[in-house]
C-alpha cells in the first residue's frame, strides 16, 4: 500500500479511462512475457511485517506518526490504522547464512524501533491480531492519516453501499457490523516475496497455494477478536468480511469477494492478473501520464501503474507481483498467508520452511497441483484457519494407491513436508547449519503441537482460571506475550501462563 495518492472523487469519465487503462496495461504486459523481457533468476527473497503499537498495559496506541517520526527510517512505513506500523527487509539473496542474516537484520530493527517506541509510552508488538483490540479502537477516526487509506475506505464502503458485517463463528461467536474498513487494520501479517521468472511463476505459485494451509497449521498466531476466542488464525475471515465490497445479495449470486483465496490452479502469472480485470472492478481508478504501448514500442519498460495499483486493491493470500527494478522489469510470488510474530525466530523459521518447501514442491516431477483438486487446497485452508495446529488436512497419497486422504497436519508437515523443504533449502544453497536452526523451529513446534495460537488460548484460560476477568486475562496475555517475544527465545518454549506474583516484603 505505499502508492501516493491524494484522496477525491471519481467521476464516469475517470472510470472509463481506468478501464481503457487496465486493458491497455493487460495487453502490454502480455506482449511482455511474449518478448521474454523479463529479468534472469537471482534467487532474491523480500519480507516486510505488519507490527503493533502498544502501551504498557497491553492496550493499543494510535501514535504510529509520533512513532515513525523517531525512527526516521525508510524501512518503516505507515499501515491502515494508528496503532499500525510496517518494516520492510532489503531483498536477499537466497543462500548461504541468509536466514541468520536476516534475523539479525530483523531483531537490530525491531530493538530500534521498539526503543524509539517507548519515547511515546509505546511498545513493538508482533502479533497476528493484537487480542487488546476494542470495537472502538477500529473506527475511521482512527485510520492513518494518508489519503490513500481515506479514499481506499471511501471507496470500499460506497461500492458495498452499507455497514460491513463482521460474523465469525469459532470457538465463541463474534457478530457485529462496522462503518468502515478499518477492522481490516487489526490484521498484522508477515508478507514473503519471491522474485521468479515468468516460466517459473505458475509452479511457485501453485506450490505456495497447495502449502498455504500448512503454514498456518504451524503458524497461527490470531486466535482472539474483540474479547473473543474464534478461529486459531482469525485473519482470513475478518480480511474478507472487513473489505467485502458484496452486499448480500452479490454474496447470494456467487459475486467473487475481494480476499479471495482462488478457484483454480494457474498455468502462468497472466491469468491472474486477467482475472483481476474480469472479475474487480476497480476501487481507486486513478491514472497514470505513461502510455504503455508507446514505452514498450519505443525500447523502455512500462510500469504498469494503473495494473499495479489495481492488483494492490485485490487480497489474493498468493499474489502475482509485477515490478520493474534498474529499468527490467520482474515478477514476484508475494506469500500473505502468515500472521506476524511471535519472535524474529518464529518469523524466519516461517521462512525458511516456506521458500524451502515452495521450492521443492515446484520442482517435483509429479506436482501435488495435479494430485489434488484446487478445491481440497481451499478447504485445508480453511480448516487450517479454524483449528490451527490441531487441524486435519487433506493431501495426495504416495505410491499406487493416489488419491487423497486425511492427515493431522502436524504429521503431514513433519513426515512430509519438513524432508521437502530441508531439501529445497539445500537446492537454494542455504547453510546445513542455517537450514537446521530454523527448521528445527518447526519441527520442535510439531513435536510439542504448540504455536503462537495455542500458547495464546493456553494462557489465556490460564488468567481466568486465577480468577482475572476476561478483559483483565486478554490484557495480562498480551502483556506476557510482548514480554516473551522481546526476549526472542522461539513461542513453542514459552512457560504457559503468567509469572507468579513476587510476594510482598
Amino acid at each position: 500500500m505505499g502508492e501516493k495518492v491524494v484522496a477525491g472523487g471519481f467521476d464516469l469519465s475517470d472510470r472509463q479511462r481506468h478501464r481503457d487503462k487496465l486493458r491497455q496495461c493487460l495487453s502490454v504486459l502480455e506482449r511482455l512475457l511474449a518478448q521474454q523481457r523479463f529479468d534472469r533468476p537471482r534467487n532474491l527473497m523480500g519480507l516486510e511485517i505488519e507490527l503493533n503499537l502498544a502501551g504498557a498495559d497491553g492496550l493499543p496506541k494510535m501514535l504510529n506518526g509520533e512513532v515513525l517520526e523517531r525512527i526516521a527510517s525508510r524501512d518503516f512505513q505507515t499501515e491502515l490504522a494508528m496503532f499500525n506500523l510496517e518494516v520492510n527487509i532489503a531483498p536477499h539473496r537466497l543462500g548461504g547464512r541468509v536466514f541468520d542474516r536476516l534475523a539479525e537484520e530483523l531483531r537490530t530493527s525491531l530493538a530500534y524501533a521498539h526503543r524509539k517506541a517507548g519515547e511515546v509510552d509505546a511498545g513493538i508488538v508482533m502479533i497476528g491480531i493484537l487480542p487488546t483490540l476494542d470495537r472502538d479502537d477500529l473506527v475511521s477516526s482512527n485510520l492513518s492519516d494518508v489519503d490513500r487509506y481515506t479514499l481506499l475506505n471511501d471507496q470500499i464502503v460506497a461500492a458495498r453501499g452499507e455497514e460491513f458485517t463482521l460474523d465469525i463463528d469459532g470457538v465463541e461467536h463474534l457478530s457485529c457490523t462496522s462503518k468502515s474498513i478499518v477492522p481490516e487494520a487489526a490484521c498484522t501479517s508477515v508478507q514473503l516475496h519471491l522474485q521468479v521468472t515468468p516460466g517459473r511463476f505458475a509452479d511457485v505459485w501453485n506450490a505456495a497455494q497447495a502449502v498455504a494451509a500448512a503454514q498456518i497449521a504451524i503458524g497461527a498466531n490470531s486466535p482472539f477478536l474483540f474479547g473473543h476466542e474464534l478461529w486459531r488464525e482469525s485473519r482470513p475471515p475478518l480480511f474478507q468480511q472487513a473489505t467485502d465490497t458484496r452486499p448480500p445479495e452479490l454474496q447470494a449470486q456467487g459475486v467473487r469477494p475481494r480476499t479471495w483465496f482462488g478457484e483454480r490452479w494457474i498455468s502462468s502469472a497472466y491469468e491472474l492478473f486477467e482475472e483481476n480485470l474480469r472479475y474487480f472492478p476497480a476501487l481507486l481508478p486513478l491514472c497514470d501520464e505513461e502510455d504503455p504501448a508507446q514505452v514498450l514500442a519505443a525500447g523502455g519498460t512500462p510500469k504498469l501503474a494503473e495494473l499495479v495499483l489495481h492488483n494492490g486493491t485485490v487480497y489474493r493470500w498468493n499474489r502475482p507481483v509485477y515490478d520493474v527494478a534498474d529499468g527490467v522489469p520482474h515478477l514476484r510470488v508475494e506469500n500473505r498467508v502468515l500472521p506476524a510474530g511471535p519472535t524474529v525466530t518464529d518469523v524466519v523459521a516461517n521462512a525458511a520452511f516456506y521458500y524451502g518447501v515452495v521450492r521443492a514442491l515446484a520442482e517435483e516431477s509429479r506436482p501435488v497441483w495435479t494430485r489434488m483438486p484446487f478445491e481440497t487446497a481451499a478447504d485445508n485452508f480453511d480448516a487450517a484457519c479454524r483449528h490451527g495446529i490441531d487441524a486435519r488436512l487433506r493431501w495426495p497419497r504416495r505410491g499406487r494407491l493416489g488419491g487423497v486422504a486425511e492427515v493431522d497436519a502436524v504429521s503431514l508437515v513433519r513426515d512430509e513436508l519438513l524432508p521437502l523443504a530441508e531439501t529445497g533449502l539445500d537446492a537454494w544453497g542455504v547453510e546445513p547449519a542455517d537450514r537446521d536452526l530454523y527448521l528445527g523451529v518447526i519441527e520442535e513446534r510439531c513435536r510439542l503441537r504448540t504455536n503462537g495460537a495455542s500458547w495464546q488460548v493456553a494462557t489465556f484460560h490460564a488468567a481466568l482460571e486465577a480468577g482475572l476477568p476476561r478483559d483483565a486475562a486478554l490484557a495480562a496475555t498480551t502483556r506476557r506475550y510482548a514480554e516473551l517475544s522481546r526476549r526472542g527465545e522461539p513461542a513453542h518454549t514459552w512457560p504457559v501462563g503468567l509469572p507468579e506474583p513476587v510476594p510482598a516484603g
